[in-house]
Protein backbone atom coordinates (compact mmCIF):
# COMPACT_ATOMS: atom_id res chain seq x y z
CA UNK A 1 0.00 0.00 0.00
CA UNK A 2 1.10 3.30 -1.01
CA UNK A 3 0.88 5.47 2.28
CA UNK A 4 1.02 8.75 0.40
CA UNK A 5 -2.70 7.91 -1.05
CA UNK A 6 -3.98 7.10 2.44
CA UNK A 7 -6.12 9.64 4.23
CA UNK A 8 -5.78 9.49 8.04
CA UNK A 9 -10.25 9.83 8.24
CA UNK A 10 -10.05 6.80 6.39
CA UNK A 11 -9.22 5.12 9.52
CA UNK A 12 -11.26 6.87 11.51
CA UNK A 13 -13.70 5.86 9.59
CA UNK A 14 -12.77 2.31 9.53
CA UNK A 15 -12.50 2.41 13.40
CA UNK A 16 -15.85 3.14 13.81
CA UNK A 17 -16.81 0.61 11.32
CA UNK A 18 -15.12 -2.29 13.33
CA UNK A 19 -16.52 -0.59 16.89
CA UNK A 20 -20.08 0.02 15.19
CA UNK A 21 -20.46 -3.17 12.40
CA UNK A 22 -23.04 -0.90 10.93
CA UNK A 23 -22.55 1.97 7.99
CA UNK A 24 -25.13 4.26 9.49
CA UNK A 25 -24.11 3.64 13.42
CA UNK A 26 -20.54 4.21 12.27
CA UNK A 27 -21.27 7.50 10.40
CA UNK A 28 -23.55 8.60 13.27
CA UNK A 29 -20.44 8.27 15.76
CA UNK A 30 -17.79 10.08 13.75
CA UNK A 31 -20.44 12.83 11.94
CA UNK A 32 -20.64 11.24 9.15
CA UNK A 33 -24.07 11.08 6.50
CA UNK A 34 -24.74 7.74 5.87
CA UNK A 35 -23.39 8.05 2.24
CA UNK A 36 -20.34 9.27 3.02
CA UNK A 37 -19.99 6.60 5.38
CA UNK A 38 -20.53 3.75 2.51
CA UNK A 39 -18.17 5.93 0.08
CA UNK A 40 -15.82 5.66 2.90
CA UNK A 41 -16.34 2.13 3.28
CA UNK A 42 -15.73 1.14 -0.18
CA UNK A 43 -12.48 2.78 -0.30
CA UNK A 44 -11.27 1.11 2.45
CA UNK A 45 -12.23 -1.87 0.66
CA UNK A 46 -10.64 -1.02 -2.38
CA UNK A 47 -7.44 -0.35 0.16
CA UNK A 48 -7.50 -3.46 2.00
CA UNK A 49 -9.42 -5.74 -0.60
CA UNK A 50 -11.66 -7.36 1.94
CA UNK A 51 -15.52 -6.47 2.11
CA UNK A 52 -15.00 -5.83 5.78
CA UNK A 53 -18.39 -5.79 6.42
CA UNK A 54 -21.04 -8.36 4.81
CA UNK A 55 -24.66 -8.90 5.29
CA UNK A 56 -25.72 -12.07 7.27
CA UNK A 57 -29.87 -11.39 7.47
CA UNK A 58 -30.72 -8.39 9.02
CA UNK A 59 -27.54 -7.57 10.26
CA UNK A 60 -23.84 -6.66 9.19
CA UNK A 61 -20.87 -9.24 10.26
CA UNK A 62 -17.18 -8.29 10.32
CA UNK A 63 -14.58 -10.39 7.95
CA UNK A 64 -12.10 -12.05 9.86
CA UNK A 65 -9.37 -9.55 8.58
CA UNK A 66 -11.81 -6.55 10.00
CA UNK A 67 -11.86 -8.87 13.44
CA UNK A 68 -8.32 -8.51 13.26
CA UNK A 69 -7.66 -5.28 12.40
CA UNK A 70 -9.63 -3.82 15.60
CA UNK A 71 -7.22 -3.95 18.23
CA UNK A 72 -4.30 -3.40 16.31
CA UNK A 73 -6.08 -0.15 14.70
CA UNK A 74 -7.63 1.44 18.19
CA UNK A 75 -3.52 1.18 19.40
CA UNK A 76 -2.56 3.09 16.18
CA UNK A 77 -5.26 5.98 16.36
CA UNK A 78 -4.25 6.26 20.49
CA UNK A 79 -0.25 6.77 19.24
CA UNK A 80 -1.34 9.32 16.57
CA UNK A 81 -3.22 10.83 18.81
CA UNK A 82 -0.80 10.91 21.31
CA UNK A 83 1.94 12.70 18.98
CA UNK A 84 -0.74 15.85 19.54
CA UNK A 85 -1.63 15.73 22.87
CA UNK A 86 0.83 16.85 25.25
CA UNK A 87 1.86 14.23 28.55
CA UNK A 88 -0.14 15.07 31.55
CA UNK A 89 2.34 15.22 34.22
CA UNK A 90 1.30 13.36 37.36
CA UNK A 91 3.89 14.74 40.34
CA UNK A 92 2.59 12.16 42.71
CA UNK A 93 4.18 9.50 40.90
CA UNK A 94 6.82 11.26 38.48
CA UNK A 95 10.64 10.07 38.76
CA UNK A 96 11.79 13.73 36.46
CA UNK A 97 15.35 14.78 36.94
CA UNK A 98 14.94 18.57 36.78
CA UNK A 99 18.62 20.38 36.20
CA UNK A 100 18.46 24.58 36.99
CA UNK A 101 21.53 26.92 36.89
CA UNK A 102 21.21 29.73 39.43
CA UNK A 103 23.56 31.64 41.46
CA UNK A 104 24.81 30.84 44.69
CA UNK A 105 22.56 33.52 46.54
CA UNK A 106 19.35 32.09 44.90
CA UNK A 107 19.97 28.63 45.90
CA UNK A 108 19.74 29.91 49.21
CA UNK A 109 16.93 32.11 48.38
CA UNK A 110 14.75 29.13 46.30
CA UNK A 111 16.09 26.19 47.10
CA UNK A 112 15.06 25.96 50.62
CA UNK A 113 11.52 26.60 50.13
CA UNK A 114 11.74 25.11 46.73
CA UNK A 115 12.30 21.50 48.26
CA UNK A 116 9.96 21.74 51.10
CA UNK A 117 7.03 21.78 47.86
CA UNK A 118 8.40 19.21 45.81
CA UNK A 119 8.98 16.98 48.59
CA UNK A 120 5.49 17.01 49.70
CA UNK A 121 3.74 17.18 46.21
CA UNK A 122 6.50 14.98 43.93
CA UNK A 123 8.75 12.90 46.38
CA UNK A 124 10.32 11.20 43.79
CA UNK A 125 11.26 14.51 41.12
CA UNK A 126 15.06 15.16 42.03
CA UNK A 127 16.56 18.96 41.69
CA UNK A 128 20.17 18.89 40.53
CA UNK A 129 21.28 22.50 40.71
CA UNK A 130 24.51 23.77 38.78
CA UNK A 131 26.79 26.36 38.96
CA UNK A 132 25.68 29.85 37.51
CA UNK A 133 27.72 30.53 33.74
CA UNK A 134 27.13 34.15 32.40
CA UNK A 135 25.70 34.23 28.69
CA UNK A 136 29.29 34.27 27.27
CA UNK A 137 30.21 30.55 28.17
CA UNK A 138 26.62 29.30 28.23
CA UNK A 139 27.36 27.09 25.15
CA UNK A 140 24.23 25.31 23.18
CA UNK A 141 24.90 21.96 24.02
CA UNK A 142 25.12 23.28 27.99
CA UNK A 143 21.75 25.11 27.36
CA UNK A 144 20.35 21.99 26.10
CA UNK A 145 20.69 19.95 29.35
CA UNK A 146 19.15 22.90 31.59
CA UNK A 147 15.42 23.34 32.39
CA UNK A 148 16.01 26.31 34.17
CA UNK A 149 17.87 29.39 34.66
CA UNK A 150 17.80 31.58 37.72
CA UNK A 151 19.81 35.00 36.72
CA UNK A 152 19.65 38.74 36.10
CA UNK A 153 19.62 40.13 32.74
CA UNK A 154 18.29 39.24 29.39
CA UNK A 155 20.97 37.33 27.61
CA UNK A 156 19.87 33.48 27.73
CA UNK A 157 19.62 32.75 23.90
CA UNK A 158 16.52 30.40 23.16
CA UNK A 159 15.10 31.29 26.70
CA UNK A 160 11.67 33.04 27.42
CA UNK A 161 12.08 35.20 30.60
CA UNK A 162 9.31 35.52 33.29
CA UNK A 163 10.15 37.85 36.46
CA UNK A 164 10.26 35.95 39.94
CA UNK A 165 11.22 38.65 42.47
CA UNK A 166 12.82 42.06 43.02
CA UNK A 167 15.42 42.70 45.66
CA UNK A 168 17.87 45.97 46.34
CA UNK A 169 21.38 46.09 47.53
CA UNK A 170 23.00 46.41 50.61
CA UNK A 171 25.95 46.51 52.85
CA UNK A 172 26.60 43.56 55.42
CA UNK A 173 28.81 44.00 57.76
CA UNK A 174 30.10 41.81 61.35
CA UNK A 175 27.44 42.96 64.27
CA UNK A 176 29.83 45.35 66.27
CA UNK A 177 31.49 46.75 63.33
CA UNK A 178 34.00 49.60 64.39
CA UNK A 179 32.79 52.20 62.08
CA UNK A 180 29.18 49.78 60.94
CA UNK A 181 26.86 52.56 61.03
CA UNK A 182 28.96 54.87 59.80
CA UNK A 183 29.10 53.45 56.44
CA UNK A 184 25.24 55.02 55.52
CA UNK A 185 27.75 57.86 55.27
CA UNK A 186 29.77 58.34 51.70
CA UNK A 187 32.92 59.43 53.46
CA UNK A 188 33.24 55.85 55.56
CA UNK A 189 32.11 53.81 52.47
CA UNK A 190 34.65 54.81 50.58
CA UNK A 191 37.38 54.50 53.59
CA UNK A 192 36.49 50.87 54.22
CA UNK A 193 38.05 48.07 52.46
CA UNK A 194 35.43 46.00 50.81
CA UNK A 195 34.77 42.34 50.01
CA UNK A 196 33.78 41.73 45.97
CA UNK A 197 32.30 39.15 43.86
CA UNK A 198 33.32 38.43 40.41
CA UNK A 199 31.35 35.22 39.63
CA UNK A 200 31.66 32.92 36.59
CA UNK A 201 31.48 34.69 33.87
CA UNK A 202 32.11 38.15 34.91
CA UNK A 203 34.38 40.22 34.59
CA UNK A 204 34.06 42.56 37.35
CA UNK A 205 31.41 42.92 40.38
CA UNK A 206 28.12 44.42 39.49
CA UNK A 207 28.05 46.94 41.79
CA UNK A 208 32.02 48.32 41.15
CA UNK A 209 30.52 48.56 37.32
CA UNK A 210 27.94 50.77 38.16
CA UNK A 211 29.86 52.85 41.12
CA UNK A 212 32.59 53.30 37.92
CA UNK A 213 29.58 54.68 36.00
CA UNK A 214 29.03 57.57 38.40
CA UNK A 215 33.08 57.53 38.78
CA UNK A 216 33.49 55.74 42.33
CA UNK A 217 36.07 53.44 43.16
CA UNK A 218 36.01 51.62 46.67
CA UNK A 219 38.40 50.00 48.23
CA UNK A 220 38.45 46.42 47.24
CA UNK A 221 40.58 43.80 49.56
CA UNK A 222 39.47 40.74 48.45
CA UNK A 223 37.62 39.05 45.46
CA UNK A 224 35.54 36.15 45.71
CA UNK A 225 33.72 33.72 43.69
CA UNK A 226 30.30 34.22 45.46
CA UNK A 227 27.95 36.03 48.02
CA UNK A 228 28.13 33.53 50.71
CA UNK A 229 31.81 33.48 50.87
CA UNK A 230 31.64 37.14 51.12
CA UNK A 231 29.05 37.39 53.41
CA UNK A 232 31.17 34.63 55.41
CA UNK A 233 34.13 37.11 55.03
CA UNK A 234 32.44 40.05 56.30
CA UNK A 235 30.72 37.98 59.23
CA UNK A 236 34.44 37.34 60.99
CA UNK A 237 36.70 40.13 60.03
CA UNK A 238 36.08 43.76 59.34
CA UNK A 239 35.54 43.91 55.85
CA UNK A 240 32.47 45.23 54.26
CA UNK A 241 30.32 43.27 51.98
CA UNK A 242 27.66 45.04 49.29
CA UNK A 243 25.13 42.64 48.41
CA UNK A 244 21.97 41.35 47.75
CA UNK A 245 19.98 42.39 50.95
CA UNK A 246 17.30 40.00 50.51
CA UNK A 247 20.97 37.23 51.17
CA UNK A 248 21.52 39.61 54.43
CA UNK A 249 18.67 39.05 55.90
CA UNK A 250 18.56 35.20 55.08
CA UNK A 251 21.56 34.91 56.74
CA UNK A 252 22.11 37.60 59.56
CA UNK A 253 20.95 35.85 62.71
CA UNK A 254 23.05 32.51 61.19
CA UNK A 255 26.14 34.55 60.81
CA UNK A 256 25.49 37.31 63.19
CA UNK A 257 25.42 40.06 60.24
CA UNK A 258 23.77 43.50 60.32
CA UNK A 259 22.60 45.44 57.34
CA UNK A 260 23.70 49.04 56.50
CA UNK A 261 21.71 51.34 54.11
CA UNK A 262 24.76 52.22 51.75
CA UNK A 263 25.15 55.97 51.17
CA UNK A 264 24.60 55.24 47.11
CA UNK A 265 21.14 53.18 46.49
CA UNK A 266 21.77 51.19 43.58
CA UNK A 267 18.22 50.96 42.96
CA UNK A 268 16.23 47.52 42.43
CA UNK A 269 17.36 44.75 41.40
CA UNK A 270 14.75 42.22 39.71
CA UNK A 271 15.60 38.48 38.97
CA UNK A 272 14.20 36.16 36.30
CA UNK A 273 13.10 32.98 35.64
CA UNK A 274 14.24 31.81 31.96
CA UNK A 275 13.39 28.34 30.63
CA UNK A 276 13.68 27.03 27.25
CA UNK A 277 11.65 27.81 24.51
CA UNK A 278 11.09 24.08 23.52
CA UNK A 279 9.83 23.72 26.91
CA UNK A 280 7.57 26.19 26.81
CA UNK A 281 4.22 23.66 26.62
CA UNK A 282 5.44 20.68 28.37
CA UNK A 283 3.40 19.73 31.19
CA UNK A 284 6.37 19.46 33.61
CA UNK A 285 8.30 22.49 32.87
CA UNK A 286 4.95 24.55 33.57
CA UNK A 287 4.85 22.87 36.81
CA UNK A 288 8.14 23.49 37.87
CA UNK A 289 7.57 27.26 36.77
CA UNK A 290 4.81 27.50 38.44
CA UNK A 291 6.23 26.27 41.77
CA UNK A 292 9.19 28.96 41.39
CA UNK A 293 6.67 31.78 40.37
CA UNK A 294 4.51 30.42 43.10
CA UNK A 295 7.86 31.07 45.30
CA UNK A 296 8.49 34.89 44.29
CA UNK A 297 4.83 36.04 44.48
CA UNK A 298 5.68 34.73 48.70
CA UNK A 299 8.92 36.26 48.67
CA UNK A 300 7.27 39.69 47.56
CA UNK A 301 3.95 39.69 49.94
CA UNK A 302 7.04 39.01 52.92
CA UNK A 303 8.70 42.23 51.27
CA UNK A 304 5.93 44.40 51.55
CA UNK A 305 4.72 43.37 54.89
CA UNK A 306 5.24 46.35 57.21
CA UNK A 307 8.48 46.45 59.33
Amino acid sequence: MNLNSLDLNLLVALDALLKEASVSRAAMRIGLSQPAASHALQRLRDLLRDPLLVRNGARMELTPRAQALRGPLAQALDQVRGLFEPDAFDAASSERHFRLMMPDLAVELLVPPLMEKVTKIAPNVTIDVVPWRGPAIFTAEFARTIDLVISIGDAFKGFHRQRLYTDSDALAVRRGHPVGARLKKREAFLKARHVAVIIRGQSQDLIDMWLRSKGIERRIALVVPGYIEALHVAARTDLVAFVPRRLIGALSKQLSLATVDPPLDPGIDEQYMFYPTRAQMDPGSIWLRNIMLGIGREMERERKKPT
